[in-house]
């Protein structure tokens, strides 16, 4: 099972490539995904990209689907299209392990230059470094969730 953990900054280069972190990658080692297929979709609640191992993506739309007949009703076949629109496979390349993430990925998350690679444990989100400073909860509203999520137990 892989398992992300850590921060750390890239540089999108002039053709949209960005260079798959050597931490990253040794993750994926570790984890038994030594094929380094990923699947890379935008975020659904904030400004960033995920980056799922292609095994860890199976196995979670899996659950979304298990609830969902996109056969037969209407609201999930529209749901279950736009839940895998703008979802692509990715395989790093072997000279520098670059990622090719689509142009209109990176734009609809505002990555132009740079990127800030975050690892939260299943998968790794890419943001542009602006964004993230943004929209990540401050460090007094990360304590009163972490506080009233502690009582639900």
């Amino acid at each position: 099972m892989v398992r992300f953990f850590g921060n750390t900054t890239g540089k999108v280069d002039d053709k949209g490539r960005i260079v798959f972190p050597a931490m990253f990658r040794d993750a994926m080692i570790r984890g038994c995904a030594e094929d380094m297929t990923l699947v890379v979709k935008k975020n659904v609640h904030q400004r960033c990209l995920d980056l799922f191992p292609y095994e860890e993506w199976v196995k979670r739309s899996d659950k979304v689907l298990e609830s969902r007949d996109p056969e037969l009703n209407i609201e999930d076949a529209e749901f279950w299209t736009k839940y895998n629109d703008g979802v692509f496979t990715l395989v790093p390349d072997g000279k520098l392990g670059r990622l090719n993430i689509p142009s209109q990925l990176l734009a609809s998350v505002g990555i132009t230059t740079e990127v800030v690679f975050g690892g939260v444990g299943y998968k790794l989100q890419i943001w542009d470094p602006e964004t993230m400073k943004a929209d990540l909860l401050s460090d007094e509203k990360f304590k009163e969730t972490a506080s009233r999520l502690s009582v639900r137990k």
